[in-house]
């Protein structure tokens, strides 16, 4: 097992919760062996690499990123998590009387809100809007 990549209990966890391969019977080509593809989204998900920077040995990068979607499109995702998490509450690990939100605050530039931009009082002396020096008449 690498750096990112499920263990087999947390892989034996998991497998029943993604999408049949064969599309339950449906017309279409079978998926790829979805264990490779979910190690490199985790791997591009832990990394922050770029898709195209995903090593081979997952498989093309535009299949992972592919399958990706697909599961994000398909609820694979939610239900991954809503079972992962009901599991720990059955347990009694998951705390309700804690929540983190996160307060960070970034502020964005005036131009990102759509305002416009500000414009530039000439100076009396100096150059003037056109660019040529004022003259005395």
């Amino acid at each position: 097992m690498r750096r990112y990549e499920l263990s087999e209990p947390q892989w034996t966890r998991i497998a029943p919760l993604l999408p049949h391969c064969t599309h339950h019977g449906q017309a279409g080509h079978p998926f790829h062996d979805p264990r490779p593809i979910l190690n490199g989204i985790l791997w591009i998900l832990h990394t922050g690499a770029p898709w195209r920077d995903l090593p081979e040995r997952y498989g093309p990068w535009e299949t992972v990123f592919a399958s990706f979607n697909r599961w994000r499109e398909d609820g694979t995702w939610v239900r991954i998590a809503t079972s992962l998490l009901d599991e720990l509450d059955d347990q009694g690990q998951i705390d309700h009387d804690l929540w983190c939100i996160d307060g960070s605050v970034i502020r964005a530039s005036r131009a990102a809100a759509g305002a416009k931009k500000k414009l530039r009082k000439f100076a009396t002396t100096g150059r003037t809007k056109n660019g040529a020096n004022a003259r005395a008449v």
